[in-house]
């Protein structure tokens, strides 16, 4: 026998019933067992599917139940993002390559922590084109470390989070959940995490929602959707704008894009094959060139953003302003050189849906990030540049470059995150006083560009 060509398999074969492939610690969802690892004091289990793969005759329908497994499922890695074209200048690249087949999501705990703990699920952002939970800097390992539990999950993209064609709405295979796929998805993984989270040691009466750009959007969406209402105890809107930045659009509107789309690929509305042929297209063609570069370049291609359906997505501001919506504390706020200027969607939206959701009495604390990391020659915190801050993950994000400030303000405003996963207040620790928001004072959180967090009138307001 040949030991030498053996050898690799041996090598397998004794890693897999070795104590330290074993070692790793063993959660029970409702479809099945996964084991995670352990590093530096951090348990973490990631690529854990929350819906079946959304392929073939899923491909735009709601998210379907996963198919139970027998024994342990390995869960020591991402799963894939979901399908999309990278945007080659995105502050957070991907660390998995897209994939059709993406729903899955990662949890991270403190090592032995005995009591239930607070469940921070992150949605990220992307215009709802681009995006994944496996970039290196949305890592929940941390926050924690701090006494947190950090969920992340992936939802559908472009064209396979967002379409409508008649004979989708004709079909109605899931009884009026269409169009808004990857809302879809993100319900489905804050149902899994409601259900699931227990056994992990996570406390699914305690979930704070938080999300940057489109998922701030997507935080305003589930405070709304009547599907999500009543299942966050906390939200976290960072540059998601009022609420309806995105939301330009109905079903009829997303039909007419979605039957543009299929024309270009040869496919008559008429055809009575037509979703069978789309169905049949391979991944990229579905994607075809489409991303936050190219949607906002040239000759806009068809595509819908999520939109106001009135069962998935509503009017946000309008159910805001009738007070039908989840009513949670509520950290919101962007940073100061955000998109669109001062008097833009992200600033002064930040501020309108603050005074929106204060009259509507709820406990709102209201932000600004101004802080610059000290290797950043440009003035001003430029959008998204806060993620990396409020994940306490600088050091990854810049480096060798990353600074003892960049540090502290790391530390501080994801010190102020978990105390808000805990309470529902950002105060304690060494942060300034932060006091709830009231329109006629206007005073909000500045973590300054100096390194210090400040409560002060609003720069752009303050006389």
């Amino acid at each position: 026998m040949n030991l030498l060509r053996l050898a690799p398999l041996l090598a397998l074969t004794a890693a897999a019933c070795s104590p330290i492939a074993a070692a790793g610690p063993v959660a029970a969802t409702k479809s099945g067992q996964v084991r995670g690892t352990v590093d530096h004091g951090v348990v973490s289990w990631k690529g854990i599917p929350f819906a079946a793969p959304p392929v073939g005759e899923l491909r735009w329908r709601a998210p379907q139940p996963v198919a139970p497994w027998q024994g342990v499922r390995d869960a020591a890695d991402y799963g894939s993002d979901c399908m999309q074209k990278p945007f080659p200048s995105d502050a957070a690249p991907l660390g998995t390559p897209p994939a059709e087949d993406c729903l899955y999501l990662n949890v991270w705990k403190p090592e032995g922590a005995k009591a239930k703990l607070p469940v921070v699920l992150w949605i990220y952002g992307g215009g709802f084109l681009n995006g994944g939970s496996s970039p290196p800097t949305y890592s929940g390992a941390e926050l924690a470390q701090k006494g947190v539990m950090v969920v992340s999950f992936n939802y559908r993209l472009a064209r396979f989070g967002t379409f409508a064609h008649p004979q989708l709405t004709k079909q109605d295979a899931d009884k009026g959940l269409l169009g808004n796929y990857g809302t879809l998805d993100q319900i489905a993984a804050l149902k899994w995490v409601r259900e699931n989270i227990a056994a992990f040691g996570g406390d699914p009466g305690n979930i704070t929602l938080i999300g940057e750009s489109a998922g701030g959007v997507a935080v305003h969406m589930l405070l709304t959707s009547p599907l999500s209402r009543g299942m966050v105890q906390r939200a976290v809107i960072m540059s998601g704008s009022d609420g309806n930045s995105l939301i330009k659009s109905d079903m009829a509107k997303a039909e007419q894009m979605g039957t543009a789309f299929a024309a270009k690929k040869g496919i008559a509305a008429s055809d009575p094959q037509a979703l069978a042929k789309l169905r049949a297209l391979p991944a990229d063609e579905v994607v075809d060139n489409l991303n936050l570069e190219t949607m906002f370049t040239g000759q806009r291609p068809p595509f819908s953003s999520p939109f106001s359906d009135g069962r998935i997505g509503v009017d946000m501001l309008q159910a805001y302003a009738s007070g039908q919506f989840t009513k949670v504390p509520v950290m919101v706020g962007a940073t100061s050189d955000d998109m669109d200027g001062p008097q833009g969607r992200m600033i002064k939206g930040a501020r309108d849906v603050a005074a929106t959701l204060t009259k509507a009495g709820v406990p709102v604390y209201a932000y600004r990030f101004s802080y610059v990391a000290s290797s950043v020659d440009t003035p001003g915190a430029a959008h998204a540049t806060d993620i990396p801050f409020f994940f306490d993950t600088q050091a990854i994000k810049y480096g060798r470059a990353v600074t003892a400030r960049d540090d502290a303000m790391g530390d501080t405003i994801s010190n102020a995150l978990v105390a808000f996963a805990r309470t529902g207040d950002p105060n304690g620790g060494k942060l300034p006083a932060w006091p709830r928001y009231d329109p006629a004072k206007d005073v909000i959180m500045d973590f300054g560009a100096d390194g210090h967090a400040r409560a002060v009138r609003d720069p752009l307001t303050a006389k």
